[in-house]
């Protein structure tokens, strides 16, 4: 298999994690019309993303785990099955329990069966550049917000957010199974004159997994990636709704959520060779400090000019930041267990997550603003700066190498 086939699993792993991503967080935009059209609670509804995420961390470490063992093609083709058939399960849902079942449960179980398999995948595919080629995969996020997100708003326009719900769920099988074929594994490696194993093997520490996750650096690194996601999770999905609050149009509130994602591309090319040429943590530690900074700054903003220019900041940082952990995981553990390492911490990243939503639902429910909301995510997003500083050194090279 020609190297140059390591750049065919970085597009295909950008388009499913924008898919995805994408539909998930498609709930942002069918928040609205929903509450309107069922009389369903904000916190009810935005509790199926609090769903997600806590079943996606879940999903996330159990994928991961079975990765290592099958590969990475099983895992994205079942959850390219999931996918789609829980949108299309949750278009039809007659109760806020239904729904939050469907939609909840099954669409988060289905998406983590792409980000950490294929984060992992990639990681094994490149000895260099590795950080700009995670970033690319992690790009399809970014994407995500400036194409499902429009669709499900002109769907919902066109005809109404069951439709809509329905039709992104078939998109999904449509776009998805197809590339789920592209997907394979890297070439084994080359033995070496002395017995070693050449290119990514090389540099596995050896260790369990039992091993991994009680390590300092796993500790940390979950820690931070947990913090990280509590912090941004809230105001990216209840980002449309404030907004519209502040009298921004339906549509042009629509358009910041695009703008952060547009962003969040451009911020995972920035961040992903920035990483490369100076370093991971130091790199990630600045964003994390610029991500709270930038929240806390939304509290003063009421003009959609000025949604956008946090959008473009907001948007770079925490898109930035995002791909950064799955290399460090993988300069720490090694390609062995990689599925299962990051499966981990992506797994308390979803609890961070879970957060979010279901806090800003409670804060709005209670006092009819999203204040508090920003207040907290801007706290949390410092602590997660100040856990970043903590990361001890990354192994050498050297070190790594067999006896």
């Amino acid at each position: 298999m020609k190297p140059s086939y390591r750049w065919v699993i970085v597009a295909a792993g950008a388009l499913m994690s924008c898919v995805a991503i994408g539909v998930m967080f498609s709930l942002a935009i069918f928040l609205e019309p929903m509450a309107l059209d069922t009389n369903w609670s904000r916190a009810g509804i935005s509790s199926a993303m609090t769903l997600n995420f806590l079943v996606m961390g879940l999903g996330g470490f159990a994928w991961g785990a079975i990765y290592d063992r099958v590969g990475a093609r099983p895992v994205v083709f079942a959850g390219t099955l999931l996918l789609g058939l829980a949108m299309v399960l949750a278009s039809r849902s007659g109760s806020l329990l239904a729904f939050q079942l469907t939609y909840g449960v099954l669409v988060g179980l289905a998406a983590s069966a792409f980000f950490a398999p294929m984060i992992a995948l990639t990681t094994t595919w490149f000895d260099t550049n590795r950080s700009l080629a995670v970033s690319l995969v992690s790009a399809g996020m970014g994407v995500a917000p400036m194409t499902i997100s429009p669709f499900a708003r002109w769907l919902i326009t066109a005809y109404d957010w069951r439709t809509a719900m329905f039709d992104i769920g078939v998109m999904a099988w449509v776009l998805l199974l197809p590339v789920a074929f592209l997907v394979r594994q890297p070439p084994v490696p080359v033995t070496a004159a002395d017995g070693a194993a050449a290119g990514p093997a090389a540099d596995d520490p050896g260790m369990s997994v039992g091993q991994a996750l009680r390590s300092p650096q796993f500790i940390v690194l979950g820690l931070t990636f947990f913090a990280c996601c509590a912090a941004h999770s809230g105001p990216i999905f209840h980002m449309v709704s404030y907004a519209m609050l502040c009298g921004v149009a339906p549509m042009a509130a629509v358009t910041i959520y695009s703008v952060e994602g547009l962003a969040g591309l451009g911020g995972r090319l920035l961040y992903g060779v920035l990483a490369d040429r100076l370093g991971v943590k130091p790199v990630l530690v600045a964003g994390l400090a610029i991500q709270a900074v930038v929240i806390a700054g939304y509290l003063a903003v009421r003009q959609l000019e000025q949604f956008y220019v946090l959008a473009v900041i907001f948007g770079a940082t925490y898109g930035g930041v995002m791909p950064l952990y799955a290399v460090l995981a993988r300069e720490y553990f090694g390609g062995r267990i990689i599925g299962t390492v990051l499966g981990a911490a992506t797994m308390l990243s979803s609890l961070g997550m879970a957060f979010g939503p279901l806090a800003g639902g409670m804060v709005f429910d209670a006092y009819a603003s999203y204040s508090w909301l920003f207040i907290g995510s801007a706290l949390v997003g410092l602590g997660a700066a100040g856990i970043a500083i903590a990361f001890p050194p990354l192994p050498r090279r050297a070190e790594l190498q067999p006896a």
